[in-house]
């Protein structure tokens, strides 16, 4: 059984933060990398390289929409939920920056913080799949 998730009930699932999915259109196409994120001030924030894919395909400009995603299956109990975030992404400045201990996904110098701003959420629960 599928149930839609409420935008609320979305954002609670994801408030945790962890590991999910960036994904905007590159210079070649769509693209789709995994990030550590947490939940700052209602949007989601993430490190990456400054000229990195990220940095540069998802930043050409400030209405540039880029998904995010996250999603929990337990295969035992045969259940989960996925959480899709939309919306512009924007460097974080030095003054805004989350609480210390985001670490990016693959290690290294990644001094560029990214944030989303949702502007639409959407999720979906699964039972007995």
């Amino acid at each position: 059984m599928l149930r839609a998730l409420e935008p609320r009930e979305c954002l609670c699932l994801v408030a945790s933060g962890g590991v999910g999915r960036v994904a905007f259109t590159g210079p070649t196409g769509p693209v789709v990398l995994p990030v550590n994120y947490t939940i700052h001030r209602g949007n989601v924030v993430f490190r990456t390289r400054l000229g990195g894919s990220i940095g540069e395909g998802a930043l050409e400009s400030a209405t540039t929409m880029i998904g995010f995603e996250v999603d929990h299956i337990d295969e035992a109990r045969r259940e989960g939920w996925s959480v899709l975030i939309q919306g512009p992404a924007c460097p974080v400045a030095p003054d805004e920056l989350p609480v210390p201990g985001l670490e990016p996904w693959s290690g290294g110098d990644r001094g560029l913080y990214i944030r989303i701003v949702p502007r639409h959420i959407t999720g979906r629960r699964i039972h007995g799949f």
